[in-house]
């Protein structure tokens, strides 16, 4: 169908007149002809045109409006019209995709884009299916998909406002890897939303393959949340706003108690060095808030997931899901961030250094890319934190690629997060996003050109996404489908044989 006609412009803002009988959108996608192929076009503005003056345009609106004069304009469509603002995205030639240097010729109709047109698209080998192609609100039931190593590995950003689908994107995410073997997920659950306990979730996947930690009311077959102190390390807490001094008596304690350092703090047992009474003091009331901790007579109590005695092979049990390429859900919901994140810390801190002994005995290439769900990014990815001191979740997006550990780093405010950690995660998935400062931040580190998209990216809505990846030709705008809808749809296509335990499938 043809939707206009190219007449004027400069690369990367092409004028194209609007054919009357039809009706361009923000972010659509348009194909032209040049002397070098096809260029793939997307639309990036709109405005008025009109053959009449302006002042002549005021004058007969004037008339209309305050006059009621019923005036007529002779030949309407060709005196008055739309014009689009397009940008080029890739030259196609023979379903092969060049970047594109030319432009347009002079004159030349553009067409909406068709599947046909989509050829170089091509599925790549570790396939992560992302979503549909989507040309302005048009779901073009084209499916794009990402090579997953890569896109893991580098590290994803997902971006967006409250209410446009940030959840039913990840959770799309997870059930398309839960059966891939080049991948493991590690999520971080603070909403206890992905495994799905009174809804469909990843629970319900045909594979099985999902692992799940709780506290309560652990669903039959699942796995109880037991960590046990010994695991945890003063490196672990990096995280935290520890003082200097309270951070040296920490490792002071570690030096000499070893697995038992935490216990010797609570106990008050005597170093080899001395510190100030109010930094012991503070560190050990901090410690006891954060691990949940009571001590009585001499005796400390446990009261939450960390205990003296259970939960010795929790972590290991985890890194080992994980190595095998399972995905491992932890219900972190009724913890605090800090305790959240603490988990967090050991787990990706031991995966870490598990996949740096692969790296260096050289059986890394073996192992699936593990990637860490992190819900709220800026808590430990912020600029804030970082000037405190670096993380494992900070040293991961620095140097996580060279070892298979990624991160996928959730937020509504990517413009907390420094400039170098949003430039080393190569595969940005921008949903609707309506403050310019937030805009900025993640045009400014886009792995493309996404200057002339600040309409776009604010005006897009619930499950539209732009995805800018390095492992991308071009900026994919997509729709996300709703994941309940897609797991029913799934179940009857397969005929799997679900439970849907209180879902009623319709």
């Amino acid at each position: 169908m043809i939707k206009g006609q190219v007449i004027s412009g400069r690369f990367g803002e092409i004028i194209v007149r609007q054919k009357s009988d039809s009706e361009l959108e923000l972010g659509e996608l348009l194909v032209a002809d040049s002397n070098n192929g096809k260029i793939l076009l997307q639309v990036f503005d709109l405005i008025y045109g009109s053959q009449i003056s302006q002042q002549n345009l005021e004058l007969i609106s004037g008339m209309k409006l305050e006059e009621g004069n019923n005036l007529e304009f002779m030949e309407p469509h060709l005196r008055n019209y739309k014009l689009a603002l397009l940008k080029n995205l890739i030259t196609i030639n023979a379903n092969n995709a060049i970047s594109s240097k030319n432009l347009p010729n002079f004159f030349s109709e553009v067409r909406e884009v068709t599947k046909e047109d989509l050829g170089f698209l091509t599925k790549p080998t570790s396939p992560l299916l992302i979503g549909n192609l989507r040309s302005g609100t048009k779901d073009m039931n084209f499916p794009v998909y990402l090579p997953g190593d890569k896109v893991f590995s580098h590290h994803i950003l997902i971006t967006g406002t409250t209410g446009k689908g940030k959840s039913v994107l990840m959770s799309n995410l997870i059930w398309d890897t839960v059966d891939k073997e080049y991948c493991a997920l590690l999520v971080l659950d603070p909403h206890d939303e992905y495994y799905g306990r009174n809804k469909i979730g990843l629970k319900d996947h045909p594979t099985k393959k999902v692992v799940y930690y709780s506290t309560q009311n652990v669903p039959t077959g699942e796995r109880t949340l037991k960590i046990n102190l010994k695991e945890v390390k003063p490196e672990h807490l990096s995280f935290m706003e520890f003082s200097p001094p309270q951070n040296q008596a920490m490792n002071a304690y570690h030096r000499k108690f070893k697995k038992e350092w935490i216990e010797s703090v609570i106990l008050e047992k005597p170093l080899n060095v001395e510190f100030n009474e109010a930094t012991l003091a503070v560190m050990k009331r901090r410690l006891m808030f954060l691990l949940d901790l009571d001590f009585d007579d001499n005796q400390l109590f446990c009261n939450g997931i960390f205990d003296i005695k259970a939960g010795e092979t929790t972590i290991p049990d985890i890194c080992s899901e994980l190595e095998k390429g399972g995905t491992v859900i932890i219900d972190t919901s009724n913890f605090s961030g800090q305790a959240e994140l603490l988990i967090g810390s050991l787990v990706a801190s031991e995966i870490l250094r598990r996949y740096k002994r692969h790296k260096i005995q050289g059986t890394l290439k073996d192992k699936p890319v593990v990637s860490v769900v992190l819900e709220e990014a800026p808590r430990v990815l912020g600029k804030e934190v970082l000037e405190k001191g670096s993380n494992v979740f900070s040293t991961i997006a620095r140097e996580g690629r060279k070892f298979k550990v990624g991160l996928v780093a959730i937020t509504q405010l990517p413009s907390l997060i420094p400039r170098v950690i949003l430039a080393n995660m190569n595969t940005k998935i921008i949903l609707g996003t309506e403050m310019n400062s937030e805009r900025q931040a993640i045009i400014e580190s886009a792995a493309q050109d996404l200057s002339a998209d600040g309409r776009a990216i604010a005006s897009l809505d619930k499950g539209e996404a732009i995805v800018s990846s390095n492992f991308a030709r071009f900026a994919l705008p997509v729709h996300i489908p709703f994941f309940d809808e897609e797991v029913k749809k799934l179940v009857k296509e397969k005929g799997f044989k679900q439970s849907f335990e209180g879902v009623k499938l319709g």
